[in-house]
């Protein structure tokens, strides 16, 4: 069977329609503009598929005040769902906790991270083939069904699988906006607005914790899901019918024609299961299900690794990733990607940087909350904003990092100047992550790495858009976001694992003789574990397990980062200023 992929030549910029008139009117217009406007990313395909043209015939026909009132609503909606994700990260050890299991954390971070990443890839391709707005609907309407789920949910079960769509739906809207954002800008310039679009996280890292905290206090966490619920689609339906409304102006126009298709309905099921290569996103979905969800659910088996389900998970996992390759490689009828360019090898380093950051990261980060709660007596509020202030420091550098490229046009480069830095800041963590450091000492430390890995967010998305056309942006930014939600799971399946058959053992070893039948009651519960009054012997017990747990921990993380330098080693030097010159001369990596 001979495979048909998304984009197998790049050629000049024409347009939507292939008219001899409207390419010499898009050729003319693009004369106009500076020669460095549109790189390799910007440039046609020579063929395009439904959802892509569409967007470029909205893009192409909304005026200068549309394209103003997108970036605002799309700020709006990332504002939102910022919000929103900072006060349910901030409520989780205590909702796992009502349910008595603290210790399961990382488990729903696993579950929810690996399919919330897969998706992406179905997600990509829903996109392109159907359209942007149509992707964004579908991604809220997830949205809202995960909220209602955990606004109502009764079992650890329940908020588990409420939580997964929840974040399946924020991952996906999150990345319909990235995409968005890149449709209305060029190369050059997008970063810039991907990172001023990002600075909503600097409002919601102090306002998210405080909102939790109050809705903690005084109601309680469905009612914070709820009211988010609410506030979600009233921000999000603006953008929805902005689309639409110039998609009608450009079919009213001709700029994009409406064909039917005239397959009957078994025939579009058909068409539809080829086109997003169902049975690949099964493979790649399972791969790290199977292989990554046993580290943080082991102690809860029967014989823990020796269980009869534990060992078929893993055996089953491990062998879908040969699976996976042959089928991609061999008889998959339209890939994900053109194999050409899951053998580009800046796709491939930027894509390992990404996942080994989040790999180490989440190996020391998923219970720092936690940790600062209960050895440092922190509040909710408090210990949220030294988390966040990872984050936030990404966040405040995105776009300074944006404009760096703007001017110099190196990513490659800068990437490296990010290797140091992030490798200080995780060192740190060995002698500062114990009991006593100070509250000061830990931010700094967030700080430090969370400043590297903003270096390298911002340069691996500008890498891997430089290496394809506009077909292919979604889905290398989904195989790019694929790679971070692995790495995030692999870190919190590690944590999970070492946190699950560490802490209650240290617990049991560290307290009195009378209270060792309670070790069990405290590994489960926050707030027990919140309760005990310093200097009592249940007390020490608790902070010295924490900080022999933690401590161990960091170490792995540490052990981990030295591979982002090997990551950067693959990426071609390449200089986004001159991206034009070489597509014009026939250039193509």
């Amino acid at each position: 069977m001979e495979k048909t992929t998304a984009v197998d030549q790049v050629i000049p910029a024409s347009g939507i329609n292939h008219d001899a008139e409207r390419a010499m009117e898009l050729d003319q217009a693009r004369n106009d503009r500076s020669d460095d406007k549109v790189g390799i990313s910007d440039a046609d395909s020579a063929e395009f598929q439904g959802g892509v043209q569409r967007v470029r015939a909205i893009t192409a026909s909304w005026s200068t005040e549309t394209l103003i009132l997108m970036f605002i609503l799309l700020y709006l909606v990332s504002f939102v769902d910022a919000l929103l994700s900072s006060v349910q990260s901030s409520l989780n050890p205590y909702i796992t906790s009502s349910f008595e299991s603290h210790g399961l954390l990382p488990v729903v971070s696993v579950v929810s991270t690996i399919l919330g990443g897969s998706s992406k890839l179905t997600l990509a391709k829903i996109i392109d083939i159907w359209g942007r707005v149509e992707g964004f609907l579908f991604m809220l309407l997830i949205i809202v069904v995960g909220l209602i789920m955990k606004a109502t949910c009764t079992s650890m079960e329940m908020y588990t699988a409420a939580h997964t769509l929840y974040w399946v739906g924020h991952i996906g809207i999150t990345y319909v906006v990235e995409i968005m954002l890149a449709d209305m800008t060029t190369l050059k310039n997008r970063m810039i607005m991907l990172g001023i679009n990002g600075t909503p996280g600097i409002a919601t890292t102090f306002a998210g914790p405080k909102i939790a905290a109050l809705f903690y206090a005084n109601l309680n966490f469905r009612w914070a899901f709820g009211a988010f619920c609410i506030i979600l689609v009233g921000v999000c339906i603006p953008v929805a019918v902005v689309m639409l409304f110039m998609q009608r102006k450009a079919e009213k126009t001709g700029m994009l024609q409406n064909e039917r298709s005239g397959r009957s309905w078994w025939q579009s099921i058909s068409h539809y299961f080829v086109q997003f290569d169902v049975i690949g996103i099964i493979l790649i979905t399972a791969v790290f299900s199977l292989i990554l969800l046993p580290f943080s659910i082991d102690s809860y088996a029967p014989k823990g690794w020796a269980s009869g389900y534990i060992i078929a998970m893993e055996a089953l996992g491990v062998a879908c990733i040969p699976a996976f390759y042959f089928w991609e490689r061999y008889f998959s009828p339209v890939q994900f990607l053109p194999w050409k360019y899951l053998k580009e090898p800046t796709i491939i380093g930027s894509s390992l940087l990404y996942g080994v950051m989040f790999i180490s990261t989440y190996t020391w980060n998923t219970y720092f909350g936690s940790y600062l709660q209960v050895v440092n007596r922190l509040d909710i509020t408090t210990a949220n904003y030294v988390l966040n202030a990872y984050s936030l420091t990404s966040f405040i550098f995105s776009p300074i990092f944006g404009l760096l490229i703007r001017f110099t046009g190196e990513f490659r480069w800068t990437a490296m100047a990010g290797i140091p830095i992030f490798l200080l800041g995780t060192g740190l963590l060995i002698p500062y992550r114990q009991p006593g450091t100070g509250v000061g000492t830990l931010t700094m430390t967030q700080i430090l790495v969370g400043l590297g890995s903003c270096i390298f967010t911002v340069c691996g998305q500008i890498a891997i858009m430089a290496s394809v056309s506009h077909q292919e942006v979604a889905v290398v930014m989904a195989i790019w976001g694929l790679f971070g939600s692995i790495g995030a799971a692999v870190g919190s399946a590690v944590a999970g694992g070492m946190w699950n058959n560490m802490l209650e053992k240290e617990l049991f070893n560290r307290l009195p003789e009378d209270a060792k039948s309670q070790a069990a009651s405290i590994y489960a519960n926050l707030v027990t574990q919140m309760s005990y009054a310093d200097e009592t012997p249940e007390r020490n017990a608790i902070v010295g397990a924490y900080g022999d747990v933690q401590r161990r921990m960091v170490i792995v993380g540490v052990c981990i980062t030295p591979l982002c330098i090997l990551c950067t080693c693959f990426w071609r030097n390449v200089n986004v200023k001159k991206l034009f010159k070489e597509q014009t001369s026939g250039t193509i990596w």
